[in-house]
């Protein structure tokens, strides 16, 4: 009885493996996985030094991994099954408690970055202060795990970032406070749950730290002065496709800057072209976020005409910068945003040109110690 169970299985479970493969083969090959928010890996080209090496049957076996029938389904499924026997870190990510949603939030671990590429990063920003007689300013946003660090599991690794503001603040580059003002009102729905970025109620409080750090704190407009436009009720974010917990409620998405009397120019091919505040073809896709300024882009202006004395503002960004921006705009003449991952001349003659009164070096902690390109700062 036990023989023929035991075949039974054995059966079932190969007749389950040989329906699966047969599936996939039938199935056509799908480019991208919305869920991840990534490319899917096709099936590799063959030779026979890609045999002999064994990155071939590498890439084929990364090409069955990707394009497994509901793949999307399974995944959340094991880290379903995973959650019910205790565990709480799912690829680098960990599920939360969530004092505003019942259903949790999802934070990113912070790794231990490089020590010699930090104070390589440092040393740039300082190289660009060397380089213009533009104040220059650095803005390093701390992260969830940071500002919620109280709602991590216990036990949760997640590096010092507090210790890392300190060290940047010893450069002598003038720095803003956005620890300070974020922790002050941790209470609040300032990091979207399923999403690495700031919300933007989250990116209000850092607008008021940016203007407090250039002299201009009692210019900064009240929170009263917006009405936030909700756009969105199902974004679901990089955290979401990280770790494959798919039952989370999904974050809800406003615009709080009106548009009218802004003039948004992108340089997304080299040349100007006309652009927008916020890009809404966006929220009808998964990456929701780059909504605002239309996603990663070597160089945007944002010009406001009814603040012709109002200051020019260079932020060297990254992608938290596009939902700060706008708050910006409502304070000074003009808002420049240069993304040195695309944008590799020098920073410094790029104000001397446009007359920018203020540069702002603007990344997230976890960004800043891993980038490579903050070398071209220093040109």
């Amino acid at each position: 009885m036990t023989k023929a169970y035991s075949r039974l299985v054995a059966a079932v479970f190969c007749l389950f493996l040989g329906g699966m493969l047969v599936w996939s083969l039938l199935l056509p090959d799908r480019d991208r996985s919305e869920a991840e928010n990534r490319t899917l890996a096709q099936w590799p080209a063959f030779s026979w030094a890609s045999l002999r090496d064994g990155s071939y049957t590498e890439a084929v076996e990364e090409y069955f991994s990707d394009q497994f029938p509901l793949r999307d389904q399974w995944t959340g499924l094991k880290a379903r099954a995973e959650q019910i026997i205790g565990k709480r870190e799912f690829h680098g990510v960990y599920l939360c408690d969530d004092p505003l949603f019942n259903s949790g939030t999802l934070i990113s671990r912070v790794d231990t970055p490089d020590a010699a590429l930090v104070e390589k990063n440092l040393g740039y920003v300082t190289a660009l202060t060397d380089k213009t007689d533009v104040p220059a300013y650095l803005g390093l946003i701390p992260s969830a795990a940071e500002i919620w660090q109280d709602r991590l599991p216990a036990g949760a690794e997640s590096w010092d970032q507090a210790a890392f503001l300190k060290r940047a603040a010893e450069t002598g580059v003038p720095v803003v406070d956005f620890r300070s003002i974020l922790s002050a009102h941790a209470d609040e729905y300032i990091f979207y749950r399923t999403d690495h970025h700031w919300t933007s109620r989250g990116a209000y409080y850092g607008y008021a730290a940016v203007m407090e750090a250039l002299g201009r704190g009692a210019e900064t407009l009240p929170i009263t002065h917006f009405a936030p436009e909700p756009v969105s009720g199902d974004f679901n974010g990089t955290l979401y496709s990280q770790s494959g917990v798919h039952w989370l409620e999904p974050d809800y998405m406003q615009f709080w800057v009106p548009e009218e009397g802004l003039t948004v120019t992108s340089w997304r091919s080299g040349a100007p072209e006309t652009a927008a505040l916020y890009d809404r073809t966006y929220l009808d896709q998964k990456d929701k976020y780059s909504a605002f300024l239309g996603g990663n882009q070597p160089l945007c202006v944002i010009q406001n005409e009814a603040l012709p004395d109002g200051g020019k503002l260079l932020l060297v960004r990254d992608s938290y910068s596009d939902s700060l921006a706008p708050f910006l705009s409502q304070s000074f003449s003009e808002i420049h945003l240069l993304d040195l991952r695309y944008y590799r001349a020098s920073v410094a003659q790029y104000a001397a040109e446009n007359d920018i009164d203020a540069i702002l070096v603007l990344y997230s902690v976890p960004n800043f110690v891993t980038d490579r390109n903050l070398a071209f700062l220093g040109q």
